[in-house]
């Protein structure tokens, strides 16, 4: 199902007793912040600020954080759905007979929905604010965290065009306020968007942006996501949804932005003009530090007549951005799966940020598997940040962090089980030697073979026997337990 727009996913949240109006004044310098902090750490619902301290937007926060707002924001009763058509359509047997090729009919017509739709003009553009009418001052944006280097936008889809293709991308990018017309896009090395301000200093040409504020959710998640490079997010927002996304010309630069947004900001950065943009309280639990990155000189400002402003806190998890990690953990593993088939199942724990720990079990079929397995994972896209990669057997659970801890513990030596590699590493890793590049351990977890040196037997997983277990539960009624 796809939303209208923004509100229009607020509103079902609120059917839904998800979401929760709050009437009483709270600033966005740190209030809210400790609010939301505080009402998602006791599983609590979205909230709805109606009365920002010294402003009239109303500001939404939490909507995705929980696993039923983060299908809802997707669209379905719960987001293993999106995962379980990938995987059909990745299949890569023909299917046998009518009756098979009629149970993919429904998949491949909508996938004429997947691009996006060019229309002249959307409602974001209701008010458009130019010259000495801009002033980002005047939109609510967050103070997060104590020492953060200034006010945030923090959860902005940023789209860019490669220079050279023409390409676009949506990336996902903190936004630093610095005045009334100008903010600090900070696009790690990593990121699509850096690249393009790379091609663009290499021409010697400005990177046009717009940054957008709300839309249908499902292409706020898209742009979380980590496609494959060339895969446009609105096609994969389009595939969610059910619908093409709706794109209109910006009004001061030669982008495309959505049509349903609520706030679009809408500038061009030259890559050689850099400001200091942070500290901020990232999603690490740790201030990311300060740094140089690129000054958006903005153009315009776009809104809807009665917009409300989407955003989001991260600090010491769980967050909000705890069920965008497991959104993209199960909607990603069919597609890793084609590239790894001997993958089971995986996790990337909340405890750890997703990228410091990945857990994955395999079905072990020759001596190294663990290994090669570690290493195919670093060398996949944005798991090229996994900081530790611990792989198990295929009868682990990945997803009981005791049981796997109980397992890794007990079935590494760990000199011999360690695999240990440099490379890159996230930007905000702030324990690695350098920026953006340090060292990456992996644990083979796995049982250990005979043709991999290991000649002792390995003992058995203390298991009740199924006759005692059967007996038991005839009589565990009578137990008064």
């Amino acid at each position: 199902m796809a939303y209208r727009h923004y509100q229009d996913f607020l509103a079902a949240l609120e059917k839904a007793g998800e979401l929760k109006r709050v009437r009483q004044p709270v600033s966005p310098l740190l209030e809210i912040t400790e609010v939301a902090d505080r009402v998602m750490k006791s599983g609590g619902p979205a909230l709805l600020f109606e009365n920002p301290t010294g402003y009239h937007m109303p500001v939404a926060i939490n909507a995705f954080g929980s696993r039923k707002r983060m299908s809802m924001a997707l669209g379905v009763a719960d987001f293993d759905e999106i995962a379980e058509e990938i995987a059909i359509l990745l299949k890569p047997e023909i299917p046998e007979g009518i009756g098979g090729a009629l149970q993919l009919l429904p998949l491949v017509a909508r996938l004429k929905d997947v691009p996006p739709k060019k229309v002249s003009k959307g409602a974001c553009q209701e008010i458009v604010l130019r010259g000495a009418d801009i002033d980002l001052e005047a939109l609510p944006h967050l103070l997060c965290w104590p020492e953060d280097g200034g006010r945030y936008i923090t959860l902005p889809l940023v789209f860019t065009h490669d220079p050279v293709t023409g390409k676009r991308n949506v990336g996902m990018y903190r936004v630093q306020i610095l005045d009334k017309s100008s903010c600090a896009m900070h696009w790690q090395m990593h990121k699509t968007g850096a690249e393009h301000a790379r091609e663009a200093r290499a021409a010697h040409q400005k990177v046009q942006v717009a940054i957008a504020l709300g839309g249908d959710p499902a292409l706020t998640y898209a742009a979380t996501a980590p496609l494959p490079p060339g895969i446009d997010e609105t096609l994969f927002a389009g595939f969610i949804r059910h619908k093409p996304v709706e794109l209109c010309p910006a009004v001061s630069v030669d982008l495309r932005v959505p049509a349903d947004a609520e706030i679009v900001i809408e500038g061009a950065l030259d890559p050689d003009d850099l400001v200091t943009e942070g500290p901020f309280g990232d999603h690490t639990g740790y201030y990311s530090l300060a740094d140089l990155y690129p000054r958006v000189t903005v153009t315009a400002i776009t809104m809807r007549k009665n917009a409300v402003y989407p955003c989001t806190i991260v600090g010491p998890p769980p967050m909000e951005d705890t069920w965008l990690g497991k959104a993209t953990e199960r909607i990603f593993l069919p597609m890793l799966k084609v590239v790894l088939p001997e993958v089971v199942d995986m996790n990337l724990p909340t405890e750890a940020c997703f990228h410091n720990l990945v857990v994955v079990s395999i079905k072990k079929k020759y001596p190294g598997h663990a290994r090669k397995v570690m290493h195919a994972l670093w060398g996949t896209g944005q798991m090229m940040f996994a900081k530790m990669i611990i792989v198990t057997d295929d009868d682990v659970d990945v997803q009981n962090l005791p049981e796997v801890l109980w397992r890794f513990s007990n079935n590494i030596d760990p000199e011999r089980d360690m695999e240990m590699v440099k490379g890159p590493i996230d930007v905000l890793d702030h324990a690695s030697r350098l920026p953006g590049f340090g060292s990456k351990i992996g644990f083979d977890a796995t049982r250990k073979w005979l043709t991999e040196g290991f000649t002792r037997p390995w003992p058995e997983v203390n298991r009740m026997s199924e006759e005692v277990k059967q007996t038991i539960d005839r009589i565990w009624g009578e137990l008064g337990l």
